[in-house]
């Protein structure tokens, strides 16, 4: 068995094309969906992810502003600018990029922005609808990952998901996204003491750690569907996931690449959440 390739590329392109054409009713009734990115600090890796969010913007009929401060920007100081994009009509989503420089309180931060215009997903109020199943803005790592798991057609009732890795950003509102779907849903991390035998019985298995070739072939059941939410190096610099994907390639029946897999879905829900924000304003 070779395990079919679910291409976040293809599939985001798909939900742009709906993207911008509901950016485009926007605008026809006079509103312009707008995202605010406020990046603090010179982090590289950083850079490159606020210049495609807001590239992705400006290509699918969403307008954009990037504000750039330096490291030595204050706590207060940040504060301030976000509640002053919190004000301005023109702006329906904030996102405030991670990591913020260690003076900074990410989570006081990440509370000062308004709930309505929470496009991230991490708001206290987001994740409290996410938890009860009301409506509000998901996390837009874990929503990709929902969404492939549709665009495959995969019924998640009654089948048994394991999440490695329970982080607020992915880990566990991935582990609540599946819930609401009816799978039975098994969170493990670092104190799990046998990974292997939970992972051996997933249908489907989540990757979401930070840590490279952390999931093995003998460690996926034949004919489960892998996503890889990871984002590692090799070493020769080359970008991969958290599992060993030509192996378990030949396990799984579906299986996430990386580069090409979540990373675009991340920002394409982002485009998702801020439409949804706009709309609703």
């Amino acid at each position: 068995m070779t395990a079919q390739l679910i291409d976040g590329i293809a599939l985001s392109a798909q939900l742009r094309i709906q993207v911008a054409q509901r950016a485009a009713a926007l605008r026809g009734r006079g509103v312009v969906p707008g995202l605010a990115v406020v990046l603090v600090g010179d982090d590289p890796a950083s850079q490159v992810y606020v210049r495609n969010k807001v590239k992705a913007c400006q290509d699918n009929g969403l307008h954009s502003i990037l504000e750039r401060h330096p490291a030595a920007l204050t706590e207060a100081e940040l504060l301030s600018r976000v509640e002053a994009l919190n004000q301005d009509p023109s702006i329906h989503g904030i996102l405030v990029q991670l990591p913020l420089p260690a003076h900074i309180d990410a989570h006081k931060v990440i509370e000062a922005i308004s709930s309505a215009k929470d496009v991230d997903g991490f708001h206290v109020a987001s994740a409290g609808a996410l938890m009860v199943g009301r409506p509000g803005f998901w996390p837009c790592t874990p929503y990709g990952c929902m969404k492939m798991l549709d665009s495959i057609g995969y019924d998640l009732k009654g089948k048994h998901a394991v999440v490695i890795g329970r982080s607020n950003i992915v880990g566990k509102p991935m582990a609540m996204m599946l819930l609401q779907k009816n799978a039975t849903v098994t969170i493990c991390h670092s104190a799990t003491a046998d990974l292997k035998a939970m992972t051996l019985q997933a249908d489907v298995v989540v990757a979401a750690v930070g840590k490279r070739n952390m999931l093995t072939a003998d460690m996926v059941k034949p004919g489960a569907v892998v996503i890889d939410v990871g984002m590692n190096r090799t070493d020769d610099g080359k970008l991969c996931g958290d599992i060993d994907f030509n192996a378990v390639r030949e396990v799984a029946s579906f299986i996430t690449p990386v580069p090409g897999g979540v990373g675009p879905m991340t920002i394409t829900m982002l485009l998702v959440n801020t439409l949804e924000a706009a709309e609703q304003m």
